[in-house]
């Protein structure tokens, strides 16, 4: 169901025209003038040329670097008023910096430009509908084409025109006979649902929303549209009295979406009899909704950009929500934006219960932007305002990891064992995890080795914890079959991670298993080809069966690939003389010896 709905949800020219770029005109632009990455600055008023703005406007574009991008398509514009080229990117550029009203100027200039005709007629509806002109946005917005996204869309963002201009039971009867693909079932039910909360229709509005929450294959292919469903049947339910029927749907949320702190948040105030506030209290918000809904469920690898625009244009309807400034800085960070992120985190509203995800997130990225004491000191005054917030610790002792402050990171855990207290659930399995690689970097195996079986009694398929017990059970030459049985598990359950399969060659190494070793790290190598510790690996299992001309390249590949200071100047050595006889090396690797830890794709972002 994931993979046919992601082939078929991507819309055509808009999308093509999003990041169509030419390699060549991309080395061009660098050679003459090439923008700024991020926390870097560039003056566009130096670039004096149409070829120069406009190549160089480009480069910043496929760098989502939109504040350098906009002005240089202006310049270029300024010098070539007729090109309709420049006049399409810009207008995207906009959109996709959050400049709508600027944006949507265009778009009314290019209604006619079939290139862009879904970018314009969706922006120019949704600017109708912020100006409450309900029947002008449904003329905008009528669709006839053969698209299945683009139909959906549209007629859900019609069908919240005419909840806008009074005819909510029109907009109702509307979405429940839309007919289409099966994964509209979610989207038709959670709008269904809504439309007749704000129109007093309670039945149609318990019944459609029953049937969203109740779409378990539809919530995995829409989880951020399920979400809503549930909170808006819980408000429902409240509302009327229900407060058992209010539970069990947030209940329903947390069996597919757990940990989930807007869900426990809208259950403190249930349980108390506290007022909740509907999900939706407006057709603006309504239709703000479908873009959010839609850009949720496209929300991929791959597909970032599209899911951007769509986010950005949910946004212009509704600046205050919190859940779309969320999914933006998540995409921005992703993007390799941070900065961006971290002002989308800021702009949650204080009052809102996703409020600490933004706070937790802001944290995160700050560290990833080097300014690490900061990140520290936000994440630490979040843990001494809620000490009960598990996920703070894990924020928190992410920042410790990557400062390799592991005795303030054991601390750190220590403490989030002592709030969770003597019956941890599945869920916990990641803060024993995490405490146990704080002691096994502290060298106090004593210590780790407790927390990462706890870790697997909580979850026992874990494979970033059967990878990390296993390889140092291997490393340290203990419990060896225990150890490998483990690693292999890890690899069986994620056989596409380049890091878990790459403990699994270097296992084998270590057991002088060595032709096994080669099979396995030349699988690695080609999972993650650029990656110096395997290429090193992989080299030194070269050497040992004997193909010691591969082992010498594979080592110099290493030594290109970046690896870590400390291991430079051994990787050299390698290139120099080659490994030692086996039986010195079997020597220098006895278990007192410094293990190397494993890694996991998982790893690279707690």
């Amino acid at each position: 169901m994931r993979q046919s709905l992601a082939l078929r949800l991507i819309s055509g020219t808009a999308v093509a025209l999003l990041l169509s770029l030419s390699p060549g005109m991309v080395a061009s632009a660098q050679t003459e003038t090439a923008p700024a990455t991020e926390g870097e600055t560039f003056d566009p008023g130096i670039v004096d040329t149409f070829s120069g703005a406009f190549l160089a406007g480009r480069v910043a574009d496929a760098e989502r670097d939109y504040d350098i991008a906009i002005p240089l398509y202006k310049k270029a514009l300024a010098l070539a008023p007729g090109d309709v080229e420049i006049r399409e990117r810009l207008m995207i550029a906009l959109f996709m910096n959050g400049d709508f009203d600027e944006g949507v100027k265009f778009a009314n200039d290019l209604k006619n430009d079939v290139a862009v005709e879904r970018v314009t007629t969706v922006a120019r509806g949704l600017d109708a509908i912020r100006s409450r002109e309900f029947t002008t946005a449904e003329n905008i917005l009528k669709y006839q084409g053969p698209n299945d996204l683009d139909r959906l869309m549209n007629s859900l963002l019609v069908a919240w025109t005419k909840v806008g201009a009074g005819e909510g039971k029109k907009a109702l009867a509307m979405v429940e006979g839309l007919e289409g693909p099966d994964w509209y079932g979610i989207f038709k039910r959670y709008n269904a649902g809504v439309i007749a909360l704000l129109t007093g229709d309670t039945d149609a509005a318990r019944r459609n929303l029953n049937e969203a929450v109740t779409d378990r294959e539809g919530g995995a292919t829409a989880p951020d549209t399920f979400v809503r469903a549930v909170m808006s049947l819980a408000a429902l339910e409240a509302k009327q009295g229900n407060k058992q029927k209010a539970l069990d749907a947030i209940a329903a949320g947390d069996a597919l979406v757990g940990n989930f702190a807007p869900f426990k948040a809208l259950r403190d105030h249930i349980s108390k009899g506290e007022p909740v506030e509907p999900v939706v209290t407006s057709a603006t918000e309504g239709a703000a909704g479908v873009l959010f809904s839609i850009g949720g469920a496209l929300n991929r690898d791959g597909a970032e950009e599209t899911v951007t625009l769509y986010l950005q244009l949910a946004h212009a309807l509704e600046p205050k929500s919190a859940d779309t400034l969320i999914l933006l800085g998540g995409l921005a960070e992703k993007l390799e934006r941070p900065e961006r992120a971290i002002g989308f985190y800021k702009q949650v509203p204080e009052t809102s219960p996703m409020r600490r995800i933004s706070e937790l997130q802001l944290g995160l990225t700050l560290a990833e932007t080097g300014k690490v004491e900061e990140a520290r000191k936000h994440l630490k005054s979040l843990i001494d305002s809620d000490p009960s917030d598990i996920r703070s610790y894990l924020a928190y002792g992410s920042v410790l990891s990557e400062a390799k402050d592991y005795a303030a990171m054991a601390d750190n855990y220590d403490k989030a064992v002592g709030v969770i207290g003597p019956k941890p659930s599945r869920g916990d399995w990641s803060v024993f995890f995490q405490r146990g690689i704080a002691y096994e970097r502290l060298k106090q195996w004593e210590k780790a080795e407790p927390n990462f079986r706890k870790a697997l009694e909580l979850n026992p398929d874990q494979p970033q914890v059967l990878n990390y017990l296993g390889y140092s059970w291997v490393d340290m030459n203990r419990n060896l079959t225990e150890g490998l049985e483990m690693i292999r598990k890890a690899v069986e359950l994620r056989p596409d991670d380049g890091y878990i399969v790459d403990s699994l060659g270097w296992a084998y190494f270590r057991m002088s298993r060595f032709d096994e070793a080669v099979t396995e790290l030349e699988r690695a190598a080609e999972l993650k080809a650029g990656d110096a510790t395997i290429n090193d690996h992989l080299g030194d299992a070269y050497w040992r069966v004997g193909r010691k001309l591969e082992a010498t390249y594979q080592w110099k590949r290493a030594l290109a690939s970046d690896p870590e200071k400390d291991q430079v100047a051994k990787i050299q050595a390698k290139i120099d003389k080659g490994l030692p006889p086996l039986a010195e090396d079997a020597a220098k690797a006895a278990p007192e010896a410094d293990p190397e830890p494993p890694r996991t794709e998982a790893d690279k972002k707690s």
